[in-house]
């Protein structure tokens, strides 16, 4: 075996390489200046130009969305999970066809499990650039990106074009439609009619959890945030936990399956038989299955991170509205 296979790997913070032209909407204005990073797995960019740190996914996929004040990622939907944590910033959440069937303003630390098969859009309405961590169901991630209608029109307005094999193409670069290759459709009048209208009120109860809470819950040991027996009591394929100074341990564990470390405040020492390392804020952090390890605070003062471990559940619709 390979020391990729028998060691963690961890794609730091400061080395997570940007793409500004993952999706449809890199040329509308509004959406122009947003960076996309695809930090394990394929993702879903659209774009050749997206960069991938780590391609073998554990069963699920991670990325991340960076963007400046005022600027908005549009509106969308994934054929499976898509949970966001807030890294850094204040963030505005929205959903429905138009993107005003609810919405929900997320601070640093709070987690949200965006129910599947709906439209779904984010802005950073915070006064400095703004960092939001994803997890994707699947090893594909899902088969791409579903585009509101509009967003479509938009983009193609600004020059890009995304075709039906779901591959961007950028007439502002000379690009254009291989011949036989059609625009991707626009979704029906039917077809819309299929993507549910949650409220507010229908979604925050059970599908968003806040920084705060989940440290009281960790104060013993860790806090299920997303699972069967989860605070937010879903099946996505994968399973989130989240760890507090109070509730690590330095006992060595392993799980049959890879698991991925994500701290979110203070510095973490990783360890494991044959080495340790220092994970801090927006490190990601792949250990491999098997492999005996743990997670404790490297220096005092406020630690969290988040564990995400795959499952067999399917990584496909789970909302229940």
């Amino acid at each position: 075996m390979t020391p990729e296979q028998t060691e963690p790997r961890i794609v730091r913070y400061g080395e997570l390489k940007p793409c500004k032209t993952a999706f449809i909407d890199a040329h509308t204005p509004g959406s122009d200046q947003k960076e996309n990073f695809t930090i394990i797995g394929g993702g879903v960019s659209e774009s050749a130009d997206q960069h991938v740190h780590i391609r073998e996914t554990p069963g699920f996929n991670i990325g991340a969305a960076g963007q400046p004040p005022k600027c908005r990622n549009s509106l969308h939907s994934h054929r499976t999970a898509e949970v966001f944590f807030v890294l850094k910033g204040r963030w505005r959440f929205f959903w429905g066809r138009w993107g005003t069937a609810g919405e929900v303003v997320l601070e640093e630390g709070d987690i949200f499990n965006i129910p599947t098969g709906i439209f779904r859009g984010f802005e950073n309405i915070g006064t400095d650039y703004g960092m939001i961590m994803a997890i994707l169901g699947g090893d594909d991630a899902g088969g791409g990106v579903i585009w509101a209608p509009q967003v479509i029109e938009d983009a193609r307005a600004h020059g890009l074009v995304l075709a039906e094999n779901g591959k961007l193409y950028d007439s502002k670069r000379g690009e254009h439609l291989p011949e036989g290759v059609a625009p991707m459709p626009l979704l029906t009048v039917a077809e819309l009619k299929t993507f549910p209208e949650p409220t507010t009120v229908d979604v925050i109860p059970d599908y968003v959890a806040r920084y705060w809470d989940l440290v009281a819950l960790a104060d013993r040991q860790p806090a299920s945030v997303i699972g069967e027996r989860g605070l937010l009591r879903d099946r996505p394929g994968f399973e989130v936990g989240f760890l507090t100074r109070a509730s690590a341990s330095d006992e060595l564990h392993g799980h049959d399956r890879p698991s991925v470390l994500m701290p979110l405040r203070g510095h973490w020492r990783l360890k494991w038989p044959d080495g340790e390392a220092t994970l801090n804020p927006g490190d990601t952090c792949l250990v491999p299955e098997n492999l005996p390890h743990t997670a404790v605070p490297a220096m005092t003062g406020e630690a969290s991170l988040y564990q995400v471990i795959g499952t067999d559940d399917p990584s496909g619709p789970t909302h229940r509205f």
